[in-house]
């Protein structure tokens, strides 16, 4: 129903169509006019023959005249734009005469203009040069209309003059059915007749536009029948809309409960639109990630279970035996359960730190606009590799990254301290040879750290990011640096990649150059 009154509401506040009623009146007007000037030409050609010299002159192109196509190219009146003027002034008493010929000719048109007044509806008067009516479908005959603004720009010599006036109250009809039009506006059409010697009078039109309620009454029927079709059809699109809009809906809110239960949902078939299939499929893709999460939880649960038994293990054993036979041991014996001890202890300090790193990693968001030089963070991080004897070369540039400066130490930390258990020769950075560089491109940047050791097997490529994956466990490894790298990476919507190399190891982190809340992407 709001659809379909928009259009009507709008034409009626623009007055649109009463404004066309309102142009078609003025053009009829306009054609009477031109017809009730030719029979007054006529009517003077019969009563004053003119002399060669005193005819008018032929338009020698043959084509339309001056006149006509001043009435062709004229601008109609608007509503919208056009004042409406007061009702005119009554016909004024004159002591002058009209003029003689004028008279005979008003004599003669008389009982033409009342015979077809009934059928026009317009109300007609024919003035002599001097603005005396000389013939009226009313009761002005002998007065004068020169005190009409419109009549007087005529006799003054414009070509056409039309006006727009408000009638008087007790003019107009309350009822729609009467024959008596209510509109409260009249048009006004004022036509010079030219003369054989010049302006001979005016030819002067009124009549009342058809109004809104009249048009609508005279086809009542077939709008109404209209209606009823759009009503129809709005209601028909309207049920076909929500058919179209609430199944798939109820679909998706079924689907969302299936999820709840721990169900796998699915994107629907026939989503009917593409915002549901848009929310469908990102309901799905949210479920499908807490179920991944869900796993990850269990298998990290059962992972850290299983990394925090064997040194709790290692403490019990130790202090049982300490506690059993501490007495009666060998010194060297009681040295090397407390070392045990201090050992597991050692371990079990460095799983908890790394596992709050990686918590930390998980849950980082950084501020708006973070953006950390990487030049500026390896000045300060390398020293300390390189007294352990690790060889570091660095082409960083001016690159920068969207994390802030200690989230992006850590990270460098844990790819140099991969690099330094598995590139050199006491797994502490010695003799290690490890290549940092950077390169950006538009608002991403990309960050590879490359070693010198003996590389990755094909068969752990696919799980050194998997937590607690290490193969240098003996020496200290907790399987967590990776794991932390790429959890960081996700975390401002970048990525961790292991790439193809000849030699060593080669690592990849994909980061953006400033970070920005749009950047974020879903992790993989």
């Amino acid at each position: 129903m709001a659809v379909l009154a928009l259009p009507i509401t709008a034409l009626w506040a623009m007055r649109v169509y009463e404004s066309a009623l309102v142009g078609q009146t003025e053009d009829e007007l306009v054609a009477q006019a031109v017809v009730w000037s030719a029979a007054v030409r006529a009517e003077l050609s019969r009563l004053s023959p003119a002399t060669p010299a005193q005819r008018l002159p032929a338009n020698p192109a043959g084509g339309l005249s001056p006149a006509a196509v001043t009435l062709l190219s004229r601008p109609g009146v608007d509503l919208a734009i056009d004042p409406v003027l007061p009702p005119p002034p009554d016909a004024a008493p004159t002591g002058l005469a009209p003029d003689p010929l004028a008279s005979a000719i008003g004599r003669a048109l008389s009982p033409m203009m009342q015979d077809a007044q009934p059928v026009t509806l317009s109300a007609l008067r024919l003035t002599d040069a001097h603005g005396i009516v000389i013939a009226t479908t009313g009761k002005d005959l002998g007065k004068s209309l020169a005190d009409w603004q419109e009549v007087a720009r005529v006799l003054a010599g414009a070509p056409i003059a039309t006006a727009l006036r408000r009638r008087e109250p007790w003019e107009m009809s309350d009822s729609v059915g009467t024959f008596s039009r209510p509109s409260e506006l009249r048009v006004f059409v004022v036509l010079p007749v030219q003369g054989n010697a010049g302006l001979l009078g005016a030819v002067v039109l009124s009549r009342t536009p058809r109004d809104m309620g009249h048009a609508v009454w005279a086809r009542r029927w077939a709008l109404a029948a209209l209606v009823v079709s759009l009503l129809a059809a709005g209601g028909l699109l309207a049920a076909g809309l929500s058919r179209l809009v609430t199944r798939p809906l109820a679909t998706v809110v079924a689907q969302a409960q299936f999820a709840a239960l721990g169900g796998q949902a699915a994107p629907l078939r026939r989503p009917g639109t593409r915002e549901v299939a848009d929310l469908s499929a990102a309901l799905t893709r949210m479920a499908a990630m807490l179920d991944q999460r869900a796993r990850y939880i269990i298998a990290f649960a059962a992972s850290v279970s299983h990394e925090f038994k064997t040194p709790l293990a290692g403490l019990r054993g130790a202090a049982e035996l300490l506690e059993d036979h501490g007495d009666t041991l060998p010194a060297d014996e009681r040295s090397k359960l407390l070392r045990i001890i201090a050992n597991n202890t050692q371990r079990l300090d460095q799983l908890v730190r790394r596992l709050l790193a990686l918590a930390r990693a998980d849950m980082m968001r950084p501020g708006v606009g973070s953006a950390t030089s990487i030049s500026d963070v390896l000045a300060a991080l390398l020293p300390s590799y390189v007294e352990r004897g690790m060889a570091v070369s660095v082409d960083v540039g001016t690159c920068t990254v969207g994390l802030p400066a200690d989230a992006f130490s850590a990270l460098l930390a844990s790819l140099l301290d991969n690099a330094a258990a598995h590139a050199s020769d006491d797994g502490r950075g010695s003799g290690a040879r490890v290549t940092v560089s950077a390169r950006s491109h538009g608002r991403r940047t990309w960050i590879t750290v490359t070693d010198d050791g003996p590389g990755i097997s094909p068969a752990n490529r696919g799980r050194i990011f998997e937590p607690f994956f290490t193969t240098a466990r003996g020496t200290g490894g907790t399987g967590l640096g990776l794991s932390i790298v790429r959890a960081m990476a996700q975390g401002v919507g970048g990525a961790a990649d292991l790439l193809t190399s000849d030699h060593g190891a080669c690592f990849c982190i994909e980061l953006p150059s400033e970070w920005l809340p749009q950047d974020m992407r879903l992790p993989p």
